[in-house]
């Protein structure tokens, strides 16, 4: 079967943006600078951005490139003993996806909503109780509320149409309309927010520095784990794109570009964010950090609220909002799944179309868990432990696997062999040394906390089926490594 490629380094970098550009730019790193020393908290991101951001992307995107394989053929291609970490990549990519739709979902209620303000003035209430109609506890599903399902069915639909169809055909085309609209949304929403009152006030908290935070470890913990979240890194995304890459490419250009063009997106919308919560907190009488929240919260409460207090153009706002989420949202899941269907494709030597079949509907049927009256439970505790053992661990095994056993060198000759920026010896330090150091510590640290106190108050059970959903996870990449394929 012979593999696609992309036809332009434009539409490679938009569609890699695209993945690397999504929900958690708009709320998580706005308000993790707010809460890690402001403008100080810009010090360890890109640091963490320079140290082992940039570095696991040229890592990922050379493996693709060099092996031309999704991600777990292409560590297998390393070393035959590694194809089960690339497949727990693919399999954590695939569980976020089941969760990350129904989300996306929720932002398309909202922009339907939008256009007159129709979560009305409780929005609080409007969330919790007509949206998701929350149930008392995580072990009470209590059935689906009826919009939630058909919107992440829709998004699901949209998912396969854009997949479908192919790299070229698919995804490259849904990004060329994805990013320069997701741009001008934000600028949109940038400039609403420095016109109205108070908006200083609030950018002002965001950028604030408190440079006694830099002495603080867990800020620089929050910045590492911040640049795995938010540019995709182990969700076997930038190896399926890289390979998808024709010979020659520039990879470690293009790994830079990617990186500091998410980054950028993440500074830019705090001014839209913050600027805004400076206005609510101003015609409140609060201050900005009443008025504050991280996550869901942020975009589907406390920003509505503030939608509501504006002196006008409250519903150009609200769809520009709403907009930029859903776009947002869908181009990150564009490749959340490609990362998953390339896999199967090249395990099962499986044709485009019958791949994205099977992992939407085993995809749609994981995203009933999450669509149901008590999915935010679990779509909280889920999320909490995929980021630690999903992720933060597939990305020291890849740099332990190919840091060390594998040998750095080999994967640096390839790189350089076509890039006009070097990777050298800071990237040999990035791989073998920093990403596993800072990662151990991240993840020995959070199990460390989550033995001592159960995760979010919820009941220890919670926390115990977290974790074994990622021993299945970690069991399941293993036996699909033990399967055996014609092709090589």
């Amino acid at each position: 079967m012979q593999r696609e490629i992309w036809s332009s380094r434009t539409g490679f970098i938009l569609a890699t943006v695209g993945s690397a550009v999504g929900l958690g730019n708009i709320w998580r790193f706005n308000y993790l600078t707010y809460e890690n020393g402001g403008g100080a908290f810009l010090i360890p991101y890109f640091v963490a951005l320079f140290t082992a951001g940039i570095s696991l992307i040229i890592l990922e995107l050379a493996l693709g490139s060099k092996f031309k394989g999704a991600a777990p053929l292409a560590l297998k291609r390393a070393n035959k003993r590694f194809e089960w970490i690339g497949w727990w990549a693919a399999l954590s990519g695939f569980i976020i996806t089941m969760y990350y739709v129904v989300i996306v979902g929720w932002a398309l209620i909202y922009l339907e909503k939008a256009f007159v303000l129709g979560w009305g003035e409780d929005a609080n209430g409007y969330f919790f109780g007509t949206v998701l109609q929350l149930t008392d506890s995580a072990w009470d599903l209590g059935g689906f509320p009826v919009p939630v399902l058909l919107g992440a069915a829709a998004v699901w639909g949209v998912t396969w149409i854009v997949e479908a169809k192919g790299v070229q055909a698919g995804i490259e085309k849904a990004n060329r309309i994805f990013m320069p609209l997701l741009w001008i949304l934000a600028l949109v929403l940038v400039a609403r927010a420095l016109t109205l009152e108070g908006a200083f006030t609030g950018i002002d908290w965001y950028l604030k520095p408190d440079f006694n935070r830099l002495f603080e470890y867990h800020v620089w913990l929050a910045a590492y784990g911040q640049i795995f979240y938010t540019l995709g890194i182990g969700m076997a995304i930038m190896i399926a794109y890289g390979s998808y890459l024709p010979d020659g490419s520039d990879i470690a250009n293009n790994a830079l570009i990617v990186s500091l063009a998410n980054g950028a997106f993440s500074f830019l919308m705090g001014f839209a964010v913050f600027g805004t919560l400076g206005y609510m907190a101003a015609a409140s009488g609060q201050g900005v950090d009443q008025v504050v929240a991280d996550g869901i919260g942020l975009a589907f409460v406390v920003f509505p609220t503030a939608l509501n207090l504006l002196p006008g153009l409250n519903a150009l706002t609200a769809v520009a909002f709403f907009a930029c989420l859903v776009v947002a949202g869908l181009s990150s899941l564009v490749s959340l799944v490609e990362g998953f269907v390339a896999s199967l494709m090249d395990k099962f030597e499986m044709e485009r179309g019958r791949a994205v079949r099977v992992t939407v509907v085993f995809g749609l049927l994981g995203s009933l868990l999450y669509a149901s009256r008590g999915g935010l439970y679990w779509l909280d505790i889920v999320d909490h432990f995929i980021m630690i053992y999903g992720l933060l661990v597939v990305g020291t095994l890849e740099a332990v696997a190919i840091g060390w056993i594998f040998g750095a060198g080999k994967i640096k000759e390839w790189v350089n062999a076509s890039s006009d920026v070097r990777a050298g010896i800071w990237w040999d330090l990035s791989v073998k040394l920093i990403v596993p150091v800072v990662l151990v510590v991240l993840v020995a640290e959070e199990t460390a906390s989550n033995l001592a106190t159960p995760y979010g108050g919820y009941p220890q059970m919670a926390a115990y089926l977290g974790m074994a959903l990622m021993a299945a996870g970690i069991a399941l990449s293993l036996l699909l490594s033990m399967v055996r394929r014609e092709v090589d």
